[in-house]
């Protein structure tokens, strides 16, 4: 009987195969074990060394440089190299010693200065009067402008960013909350409401987004309660609005606190008396109401700038709702400046 190979289909004698048997096959070498913690740990050295070199050349006090941590390390560094970039040796702002104490306490607020990019670039020191937080603790939020904002107007700063970019020299206002310490949000209720008033600035012809910088001063606003209702009632006023936000009532204090009275506003639009810059913001907040049903929990808050009756522009905190029957909707209005 042919016995035939199931591989090669080939006729094989008997104990025969055209495949090498396991049992002869060379044994395998066995790899010798290395660790690789010295390794691990040598590369951890480098970079602590690294690290405290770095710590070394920032321009701050010994005192805070034992307080850095390594995130507080990076971000500082990061922050100088931007700075550096935008600004050589030679032309770069004053900081530090340079800007004194003295000169800073007689700003309504902190100094901005942000990349095309809106990475932060500059934070004068008494933003630590306004915020509570040195610049240090602000840079551990992140390394942006967006990551020291209240989350909800981030896309509304984005817009106003890049509307004052694409027209070097055009002033942009924006309002927001902005990240506080702990101790801050307990003795005043919540984050910092801060009106940012800048400008891009071509550092150098032909502009780009490498020689642009975004100069802006950053002035607090009163600070208001988060929920509306606490606080004190001389700063409050409160207007009935048909849906389309026509007034069709309005408290008497509205004379003290935007100098009209009360039958100048009946009968006319609530959008006739807001800023240009904040249509977009008021109109969001309108959709929110309209979308809400019966007498709920009022659509968040809008901070907003209105016309007065001197043409002046005030700035208020406006929280909407509507009625019990879904027929208008009412608004209760803060005066923050």
């Amino acid at each position: 009987m042919t016995i035939f190979c199931s591989h090669c289909h080939q006729p094989l004698q008997a104990e025969m195969s055209c495949l090498p048997r396991r049992g002869k096959q060379a044994p395998r070498a066995s790899r010798p074990f290395r660790s690789t913690k010295s390794a691990s740990k040598a590369r951890r050295d480098q970079i602590n060394a690294e690290l405290q070199a770095l710590r070394s050349l920032l321009p701050i006090s010994m005192q805070e440089k034992e307080r850095l941590s390594y995130l507080h390390t990076m971000a500082l560094v990061c922050l100088r190299l931007r700075g550096a970039q935008l600004f050589p040796p030679g032309s770069a702002p004053p900081v530090g010693p340079a800007l004194g104490t003295e000169l800073l306490s007689l700003l309504p607020g902190f100094l901005l200065v942000l990349s095309a990019s809106g990475k932060l670039v500059y934070i004068s020191e008494n933003v630590a009067q306004v915020l509570g937080l040195s610049v240090v603790e602000l840079l551990a939020q992140g390394d942006t402008v967006f990551d020291i904002l209240d989350g909800r107007a981030c896309e509304d700063v984005y817009k106003k960013l890049l509307l004052a970019q694409e027209e070097p020299g055009r002033e942009v206002t924006f309002v927001s909350e902005m990240c506080t310490s702990k101790a801050f949000r307990l003795q005043h209720g919540g984050n910092r409401v801060v009106t940012v008033c800048g400008r891009f600035v071509a550092l150098s012809w032909p502009p780009s987004p490498s020689t642009t910088a975004f100069l802006a001063l950053c002035t607090p606003l009163m600070q208001s309660p988060a929920d509306g209702k606490a606080g004190s009632q001389d700063d409050i006023f409160q207007s009935t609005h048909i849906l389309d936000m026509t007034f069709i009532d309005v408290t008497e204090s509205v004379t003290y606190h935007l100098g009209y009275h009360r039958e100048e506003l009946v009968g006319q639009s609530w959008y006739s008396l807001l800023h240009p810059e904040d249509t977009n913001l008021a109109a969001a907040q309108h959709r929110a109401v309209g979308e809400s049903f019966g007498a709920g929990p009022a659509a968040g808050s809008a901070v907003l700038r209105v016309l007065r009756r001197d043409r002046a522009w005030a700035w208020l905190q406006v929280w909407a709702r509507r009625d019990g029957g879904g027929h208008c909707i009412t608004c209760t209005c803060r005066c923050l400046r």
